[in-house]
């Protein structure tokens, strides 16, 4: 009890930088559309049906600047309906819990938690846990949790684990559907992108193959360095920032698809692989120290997996030539999820630093430098 009481004081601390980030906009809100392509109706990841989201943020004193993003596929039962799932890896300087089971067999059975480097291994315990309690998981006894992260040790105390099973497990059952918060929040509470403060993002596309339409969304957690470039215009250049110069730290960035089109495994890495592109587009070199990672599911009845299938099992699913509206999509939402998680993200100090948040007014007078927005 005092654990989940200790939870919600730190939730209750965060509100106040919940207001500030409601306040700041996201790309779409400055003039500048990414892309080609429509968004979904929240042009957010939960745009993709059944997918919801939860954040516990956790930023208590001088030094506490953390927290947990939690992302559920679907609204079943997870583990009795898994779904297709493949995993990219840019750079694997990473701590990614799970990844060789769905290398090996294709599937996800959890949700996906984000969270930082020293908290995966807490957040894997408590997937667990959540799993195990699920009606119908009685007689479980393997289960593949699925956790991602990224170092926030600039900002937050990381040694202090403040992260507990409790903050996930709350996480994990505030997730739901509709809009979600960007910027300093849940796993992206103490994170650091291209030198400004960083956090998490989202986006999404509607987009058309030959046989159906489709929605993707993209969910990033963004804690990498390099030189910022929004729509091909040099922020970071103007602002003197330059990746390869030293001023910018290595760091890593987790990216969540989502996509209700029916792919299978192999699709889904091929879609994943795009992603990286959209990443690449923002300014990021990959760096060595840099744990980039991609993980691709797909929602769609058709190809979910019964955990008690029978011996022969059909999967009607898109042809491989059907793909390449899907890869524009990613590549767009990937970009503006991580336009977004800046834009959003709040000047934040902790651990006597302070990493301030990108400046909105600035970004924009450079925008109309290069003809970008009015």
């Amino acid at each position: 009890m005092n654990r989940l009481l200790n939870v919600a004081f730190l939730s209750l601390f965060a509100f106040v930088l919940h207001g500030q980030e409601q306040q700041r906009p996201r790309v779409r809100d400055i003039g500048l559309k990414v892309g080609i392509l429509e968004t979904g109706a929240h042009n957010a990841i939960t745009d993709v049906p059944g997918v919801r989201v939860g954040h516990v943020t956790l930023a208590s004193g001088d030094k506490i600047r953390t927290g947990v993003t939690a992302i559920i596929p679907h609204g079943g039962n997870i583990f009795r309906s898994k779904i297709p799932a493949a995993i990219v890896v840019g750079n694997g300087f990473g701590k990614l819990v799970g990844f060789t089971q769905v290398e090996e067999l294709g599937e996800l059975e959890t949700p996906i938690v984000l969270t930082n480097t020293l908290s995966v291994w807490t957040a894997a315990d408590a997937i667990v846990e959540f799993v195990l309690n699920v009606p119908g998981n009685e007689s479980v006894r393997s289960i593949n949790p699925v956790v991602g992260e990224t170092n926030d040790g600039t900002l937050n105390d990381i040694r202090g684990r403040h992260v507990t099973r409790d903050a996930v497990l709350q996480a994990l059952e505030r997730a739901e559907g509709g809009a979600i918060e960007e910027g300093s929040v849940g796993a992206g509470t103490g994170t650091i992108c291209f030198g400004w403060k960083g956090g998490i993002g989202t986006s999404s596309r509607i987009l058309t193959t030959q046989m159906s339409t489709y929605t993707i969304g993209v969910l990033v957690q963004t804690n990498f360095g390099g030189t910022l470039q929004i729509d091909g215009v040099p922020i970071g250049k103007e602002f003197g920032r330059f990746g390869l110069e030293g001023q910018v730290k290595d760091g890593s960035c987790m990216i969540v698809v989502a996509t209700d089109a029916p792919l299978d495994a192999r699709a889904l890495k091929r879609l994943a692989r795009r992603a990286l592109a959209g990443l690449a587009r923002t300014g990021s070199a990959m760096t060595h120290g840099s744990g980039d990672y991609v993980i691709a599911y797909s929602t769609a009845d058709q190809v979910r997996i019964p955990l008690d299938s029978p011996r022969l099992r059909k999967q009607d699913v898109l042809p491989q030539k059907a793909l390449s509206p899907l890869f524009q999509g990613v590549i767009e939402a990937t970009e503006e999820a991580i336009y977004n998680s800046l834009l959003k993200a709040t000047t934040t100090t902790g651990s006597g630093r302070t990493v301030e948040a990108l400046p909105i007014e600035k970004v924009k007078e450079i925008l109309r430098k290069y003809g970008r927005i009015d």
